[in-house]
């Protein structure tokens, strides 16, 4: 099957895709993006998701190209021609096309849009959620306004790779004064000792993830502890477990920190109940 891609209002192959040179997504990462999950057909938690892709247009002072409902209509459509089942659907936008300069452009330019969508096979992110992911940590070199979804990631993509290169599948960020900050791709949690769900307050050294979002509701509503708070890396691998959230994973157990087992070395109880329970309490439409 041949993969469409919706560039700036139209559907296209994704081999004769293509946006302007000049657009300022590639010359400058000026723009921002979301992704969001299919899952059974349906999207997941998208009402948030676009919630936040206006919270990250408006603090970068792009345009919203078009109305949530024309939005909604754009990214059903890019997943039906791909005939996403099970997947992912990714929006980008950029504050468009204009002469290469730093400053914004004199005169207002239509933002870029391009969305794609793909799928995955739920039974393969099954299989990694039931071993467990491992985890590096390094120092947090992102700039300071990381709960903006820039398409800005060279520091992740660095983080990310480094990771992969020491046998992991995530990066944990770490910063100036040794507390975790967030994933490279996702936010970080940890089950203390007294077996509360620890993580750190949102502000604008992370991401104000979708699914961590959705994740408090459920833990509200099972009635267990959590504290939103700075947690070092050596008191997540004394922990009895860790894991990390993100619209891509779910919930997915974390069972090694810089090669460190935590807990037993396994994924723990509480890390799969929530994987378990979570589409229960996140928005499907």
């Amino acid at each position: 099957m041949s993969r469409i891609a919706y560039v700036n209002g139209r559907y296209l192959l994704r081999a004769e895709a293509s946006v302007n040179i000049e657009d300022r997504g590639y010359q400058l990462s000026d723009g921002v993006y979301e992704v969001c999950e299919v899952r059974a057909g349906k999207f997941v938690d998208e009402g948030g998701h676009l919630a936040r892709l206006d919270f990250s247009l408006n603090e970068l002072k792009i345009r919203n190209p078009m109305s949530r409902q024309a939005l909604g209509i754009v990214l059903r459509e890019t997943v039906r021609r791909n005939r996403v089942c099970d997947g992912f659907v990714y929006l980008q936008v950029t504050r468009g096309v204009a002469r290469r300069d730093h400053a914004f452009p004199a005169k207002p330019v239509a933002p870029g849009v391009t969305v794609t969508a793909r799928s995955v096979d739920p039974a393969a992110n099954e299989k990694v959620a039931a071993d467990g992911i491992a985890v590096a940590t390094m120092p947090d070199e992102r700039w300071a306004r990381v709960d903006i979804k820039s398409i800005s990631l060279l520091a992740n993509v660095l983080g990310k790779q480094a990771a992969r290169d020491r046998g992991a599948r995530e990066a944990w960020f770490v910063d100036e004064k040794g507390f975790v900050t967030e994933g490279a791709s996702s936010n970080a949690w940890i089950v203390s000792r007294e077996g509360k769900l620890v993580t750190r307050p949102l502000g604008h050294d992370i991401l104000r993830g979708i699914t961590r979002t959705t994740l408090m509701k459920l833990i509200a509503a099972q009635g267990l502890q959590v504290e939103e708070r700075a947690f070092t890396a050596e008191e997540a691998c004394g922990a009895r477990e860790a894991f990390v959230t993100s619209a891509t994973q779910a919930v997915m157990p974390v069972v090694r920190i810089d090669g460190r087992p935590i807990g037993n070395g396994a994924p723990g109880l509480v890390a799969s109940g929530l994987r378990r329970d979570y589409y229960q309490y996140a928005e499907l439409t």
